[in-house]
């Protein structure tokens, strides 16, 4: 392989001389017979030699290979034709050569023959002979495989496409008398260095008279034509364009990790060299592992929400439309470490840094984001890029999002910012799968996503109008409010969070005038009191689902419950660990508790049977006391959980109410009933869960009342029987309707409050909905427009590589023109 790469630039200038006409570029009569007086100009891909035949004489010469490649030379490059346009018509039934005067054509005169080196069209005519065979039998007596019994109009040859050369091999000697040579080791080489050399011919490599090693980094990358390019497919003013219209030309990012992807190992870099030092998609190895090895052995900063770890592949992709981007993928040695998905971030955005918006999606974007700018100060200058003056937005995939706590879920989601459209930030997930979105798709992949976005869009945009103008009659004040309090949000988020419930944004303000008055009961860099306990109340909702889950398990569970169980049980047990250390910070004493427990258990307890000791428990556990001050933040994220729970139950109701009418006037059919019993156990199910939810918030406030001595709380929040749990107009078993009586639950005090702030997070939501459709449909039709200017530009691009080379032989520059021409009409084709 080292003596090859001296011979590289060889082998280019070969590969694209063959795009001319070689030899025969001045050979003005065709060789095919010697009365032959016609031109030159059809070339077969799969004969030997490159000789060129008038179209007679191709034809002649291929009525025994009716399935071979021709290309035709238009007098600039060779264009793809086909024997069937040429006039080669193929006969069954008969000798080749030898045509049947009882012909009959196959359907539409059109015949697809699926071969190893391509689909072919055919024009196939059937014998109709008195003696004649039927059309499937001339097929298969033809060696073609018909894909119907029944008048067949397409069939695929004999061939064995598995262990391709193991193929060449049996068809070369099946006997083992003359085995041939197990040339496997040289076939994979060829095949390494013949996709090597089409990468440099694609992307005009041999035609920089600088040689391939001026290649630059990225330069042998697709690029996603519909990203924003400066130069390439922007406006020339759009740099100065007003800021409501800078989201438009937004690069849209996505980091990702893949753990199970291996690298192969190779003897060595001697005997093995890679053939691309960074050119495409991966960073060039060399200066990657210096730098791991010169600053790798620095630690990174623990996360306070979520972390991996594992052994990879990282990469940075464009987030909408799923397209791998240069110098953007690169090796994990230990895990997904901020070093290495920083060295690819830093380094892919050498080919973007001159773009003002960058929206940046990544599942622990809420930690990695964090210090970004002082690490990026630890790389090489070259990796540099001046990010003052920028707007930069860090997101989280919508798949990962659920995983965060809930400030995360609102401050880093797609759906509440504006200008993010419907992009989701999972494109790395599908990349892994789907390496890259041909550019060829482009077309049809943005039509049928405008085609959704659409009606999606008029349809949002009407709910909302119906559900504003509803509010502006009902209480136009507060939704005045509402909507000079969402803007200033988009305008600066670090202004009041319009998606918050009101309890958590009155802890964190109350928490921020202690700051103010110097008083500071925070004892953690990233989680403050009222975080912790939040975080232990999510906590304890998903070990009550995950034993909800277990519970719901059959007799006998199939393997695929289990694994999802345990995953989940595994990820829970994680979050807990490390919320735990935390909590020792708060309450010293729940490790003296924690111990006991420990020794006490004989076996190791299940993520769901885990002892939180949260305010509320301990002194029901051992008397232990705790700060004032936390059981403060927990009655009140206690108390808003049960007004929370209350409102859940209250929507369920009135659904399961609806349900129920609706089946009684239109349900009929066991079919249909069937269907509709099972969505009702469905909401049952989600009324018994917020039942749940509500007792275990109720028994804590009641612990910590006694505690705190709060009393006259039961007035605010009673206690939740079976019997409370009914619609607002259901009575009870046997009680008529005008006996009765509202129930407390739908009276009950601080139910408009908790209603009120329900109903401004709902428009708020509504309204987001809205505009991401909106901006969709704008950012479609930007990208339709980018796609086109971006493939014009190419055209031109690659018309510009045609005089860069001028002291070649007739045949290379002939060669040179041609596959310019070629590509650059390609480029037309497609944008048209």
């Amino acid at each position: 392989m080292t003596l090859w790469l001296h011979e590289r630039k060889t082998y280019l200038l070969e590969l694209i001389r063959l795009k001319g006409r070689r030899d025969y570029a001045f050979r003005k009569t065709c060789q095919g017979h010697n009365e032959c007086a016609s031109e030159p100009a059809y070339h077969c891909q799969d004969c030997f030699g490159t000789e060129l035949y008038c179209q007679e004489c191709t034809v002649n010469r291929h009525r025994e290979n009716p399935l071979h490649k021709i290309e035709f030379w238009n007098g600039s490059f060779f264009e793809d034709t086909t024997l069937k346009n040429l006039g080669l018509r193929v006969q069954l039934g008969h000798p080749v050569g030898e045509r049947c005067f009882n012909l009959l054509q196959a359907y539409d005169d059109d015949f697809v023959i699926l071969d190893i080196n391509g689909v072919h069209e055919l024009a196939l005519d059937f014998c109709s002979c008195e003696s004649a065979l039927s059309h499937v039998k001339q097929l298969l007596r033809a060696r073609w495989y018909p894909a119907t019994s029944a008048d067949p109009k397409s069939a695929a040859m004999f061939l064995s496409a598995f262990e391709y050369w193991q193929t060449l091999a049996r068809l070369t000697d099946n006997t083992g008398i003359k085995p041939c040579k197990d040339r496997y080791d040289s076939l994979l080489r060829m095949i390494k260095q013949w996709r090597n050399l089409k990468l440099l011919k694609r992307f005009g490599r041999g035609h920089d008279p600088a040689g391939i090693k001026a290649t630059k980094q990225g330069a042998c990358a697709v690029v996603c034509p519909a990203c924003p390019h400066p130069g390439k497919n922007l406006p020339e003013d759009w740099n100065v364009a007003l800021p409501d219209k800078w989201w438009l030309y937004a690069q849209f990012l996505a980091i990702d990790a893949n753990f199970c992807l291996a690298r192969k190992n190779v003897s060595s870099d001697r005997i093995d060299p890679g053939l691309s030092r960074g050119w495409a998609y991966f960073v060039e190895e060399t200066g990657f592992k210096e730098f791991l090895t010169d600053v790798g052995k620095v630690p990174q900063e623990k996360s306070a929400c979520a972390r991996l770890a594992a052994t990879g592949a990282g990469t940075v992709d464009c987030s909408r439309h799923n397209f791998k981007r240069p110098c953007g993928v690169g090796d994990l040695q230990r895990g997904e470490r901020y070093i290495n998905m920083d060295y690819l971030f830093f380094s892919t955005m050498q080919h973007s840094k001159d773009l003002i918006v960058l929206n940046v999606s990544y599942d622990i974007a809420c930690q990695w984001s964090k210090n970004i700018w002082g690490r990026m100060s630890n790389y090489p200058s070259r990796m540099h890029f001046a990010h003052d003056g920028k707007i930069m937005t860090f997101l989280a995939p919508k798949f990962h999002l659920p995983t965060h706590i809930t400030a995360c879920q609102i401050m880093f989601s797609h759906n509440f910012i504006k200008g993010m459209g419907r992009t989701d930030g999972k494109a790395p997930e599908w990349g892994w799968a789907n390496i890259n979105l041909k550019v060829t798709n482009f077309g049809i992949s943005l039509l049928s996503k405008m085609k959704t976005a659409i009606p999606k869009h008029n349809r949002h945009r009407q709910d909302f109008d119906n559900f504003h103008l509803t509010l502006m009659e009902e209480r136009p004040g507060e939704v005045g409010q509402w909507k000079e309090s969402i803007e200033d949000w988009e305008a600066d988020t670090s202004n009041k969070n319009p998606f918050e419930t009101t309890t958590i944004r009155k802890l964190s303000q109350q928490e921020a005038e202690d700051l103010e008055r110097g008083l500071n009961n925070s004892l953690h860099m990233e989680i403050s009191p009222s975080i912790l306990i939040s975080l232990g109340i999510d906590l304890e909702e998903q070990q009550f689902r995950l034993q909800q889950d277990y519970n719901a398990l059959s007799g006998h569970p199939t393997d695929l419950q289990l694994t999802k169980l345990q995953e989940r049980s595994n990820a829970l047990l994680c979050k807990i660990k490390q919320w735990c250390k935390v909590q020792l910070l708060y309450m010293p004493a729940v490790g003296r508790l924690r111990a006991l427990a420990d020794a006490q258990s004989a076996r190791e307890e299940k993520a769901y049977d885990i002892k939180l000791f949260l305010p509320s428990k301990l002194k029901e556990a051992a008397e232990v006391s705790c700060d004032e001050w936390l059981c403060e933040y927990k009655w009140e994220l206690q108390r808003a959980q049960a007004h929370e729970a209350l409102d859940d139950a209250r929507r369920q109701l009135h659904l399961r109410t609806h349900l129920y009418r609706f089946k009684d006037a239109h349900i009929h059919g066991q079919r249909a009933k069937t269907r509709a019993s099972s969505v009702l156990a469905k909401v049952e199910q989600t009324i018994g869960t917020a039942a749940a939810r509500y007792h275990r918030a109720w028994a804590a406030v009641k612990m910590l009342s006694a505690v705190m001595d709060k009393p006259n709380w039961e007035v605010e929040l009673p206690e939740l029987l079976a019997a409370n749990i009914r619609g607002m107009s259901e009575g009870d078993f046997g009680q008529s309707e005008g006996n009765c009586t509202l129930l407390w639950i739908w009276k009950a005090r601080g139910v408009a409050v908790i209603q009120e702030d329900a109903l401004r997070i709902e428009w708020c939501k509504s309204r987001a909905q809205a505009h991401c459709w909106a901006k969709e449909v704008e950012l479609l039709q930007e990208e339709m427009w980018r796609v086109a200017s971006f493939l014009s530009w190419h055209a031109g691009w690659w018309e510009e590589q045609a005089n860069w080379r001028t002291i070649l032989a007739a045949p290379e520059q002939e060669g040179i023109e041609g596959y310019v021409k070629r590509q650059a009409a390609l480029c037309r084709a497609m944008r048209d």
